[in-house]
């Protein structure tokens, strides 16, 4: 039983991740045009994008990725917990322990 519900977590989190992830980069897209008035750079490694605007992006772009995955995938294992009574398999506290 551990084992499915250790797939099903893994695809559950996967999808909030995910969704989560692209919501950002929608929103982050959206922000960085109101905010500097041009596209968000295609690729910031391009020698012709400016060196402080990659930086930015990178910065931008990282963090709040990173941040609406985290939470994202918390609130995926808040209705886990509610659905199934009792965390993720490795979000459990005894996950480590063999």
């Amino acid at each position: 039983m551990s084992d499915d519900s250790s797939k099903v977590w893994t695809v559950f989190s996967l999808a909030a991740g995910l969704g989560g992830a692209a919501i950002a980069k929608k929103a982050l897209n959206s922000g960085w045009k109101v905010a500097t008035g041009k596209q968000p750079p295609e690729n910031p490694a391009d020698p012709d994008v400016d060196l402080w605007e990659a930086v930015a992006w990178a910065v931008a772009s990282g963090t709040a990725v990173a941040l609406v995955r985290m939470a994202a995938t918390r609130r995926a294992a808040n209705y886990y917990r509610r659905s199934t009574g009792q965390l993720p398999p490795p979000l459990r506290k005894d996950a480590g322990k063999a």
